[in-house]
């Protein structure tokens, strides 16, 4: 399995993040990044390769122009207006207030763009995403090419992004941009599959009217997860999309028996839409330490979850999300590709 990385992921390091009531040192860190390397190499994974120069066809089909260009000016937009630390939203377009109307202010348009106040923006964000989204599309492109399975080790994460929004760590849909280049490279059908303990709100948005990508997601009950306000079983999709959007929200507390049996339903429901390739969004934040999530899932559980993956059969990319219990997250995050690679 060829490993696609890049050290442009640095760029990104904020300082602070608003959890319970505190700024604290981000759970999305550098450190995150370091671990999953360490264990690649000793798993073996020797053979790896930095990203090809990004193709912004994939990017502005499931992205609004606008907000691309937004995230690309931002800093230098910010500078200009005066302002010097990391920048966090504080200000939203929420219920009673105006949707469609994009402030001339930096700091209106942050919140205009933004869907959560946990994600900052720093001098290099703008590097750091640019490189992580084009490791997806290179993965995606051997993939394409006939290699059966590739892993983008992306960073910062993405499947939270929507068209227009950035949050939960998440500024452009790697996984999104993965699928979108399937399609370009004449694919009729795709399925993706997020394992990562919260909801991809972002892919599920961006795909939920299109037929042709089949979105199925295990993550924790949105009544008591972030981010809250999407990923019911009750959104199935919307108009030519209806059917092809598949949520399976877990409970506090789930184990692996429960969590393999809801994968069980998504892998049977890919098996069905027949697609041409599939989009892992892999986060392992499922894992029964992992700081900011409630599973119970156990480092040898994922070298099941590997294997289950790789019975349907389809050539695969697997993208990284998240996973925040930085000691644990490399050996979790390779089972799954070691778990592919020997079922």
């Amino acid at each position: 399995m060829e490993v696609i990385y890049s050290t442009d992921h640095a760029d990104h390091f904020p300082q602070g993040e608003i959890y319970e009531g505190q700024l604290i040192r981000p759970f999305e860190c550098p450190e995150r990044w370091d671990h999953i390397v360490a264990a690649l190499g000793v798993a073996g994974f020797d053979h790896r390769s930095g990203p090809d120069v990004l193709d912004f066809a994939a990017v502005h089909a499931v992205h609004d122009a606008n907000y691309v260009q937004f995230l690309q000016n931002f800093w230098a937009n910010w500078l200009a207006a005066g302002h010097t630390g990391e920048a966090i939203p504080t200000m939203f377009p929420v219920r009673g207030l105006c949707h469609d109307k994009i402030p001339a202010d930096i700091d209106g348009q942050l919140g205009f763009y933004a869907l959560a106040a946990e994600t900052s923006i720093t001098a290099g964000t703008w590097s750091a995403v640019e490189a992580s989204a084009s490791l997806a599309q290179t993965a995606q492109r051997r993939v394409s090419a006939g290699a059966s399975n590739a892993f983008a080790l992306c960073r910062p994460p993405g499947h939270h992004a929507s068209a227009d929004q950035f949050g939960g760590y998440c500024f452009l849909n790697n996984a999104a941009i993965a699928t979108q280049g399937f399609l370009n490279d004449g694919a009729q059908r795709v399925a993706v599959l997020d394992v990562d303990f919260h909801h991809g709100n972002g892919t599920q948005t961006i795909f939920y009217q299109r037929p042709e990508v089949l979105f199925v997601s295990l993550h924790g009950d949105p009544a008591e997860a972030f981010p809250y306000f999407l990923g019911y079983a009750e959104e199935t999709g919307q108009g030519p999309g209806e059917g092809t959007n598949l949520n399976l929200p877990l409970p506090s507390g789930t184990g692996f028996a429960q969590w393999a049996a809801a994968l069980e339903v998504g892998c049977e429901a890919i098996a069905n839409h027949r697609p041409d390739a599939l989009v892992v969004s892999l986060g392992v934040d499922t894992f029964k330490d992992d700081p900011i999530s409630f599973f119970k899932l156990d480092t040898p559980d994922y070298l099941r979850i590997g294997q289950r993956i790789a019975a349907l059969n389809l050539p695969t990319v697997y993208v990284m999300e998240g996973g925040y219990a930085v000691e644990e997250i490399g050996t979790n995050t390779v089972n799954v590709l070691l778990g592919h690679l020997n079922s």
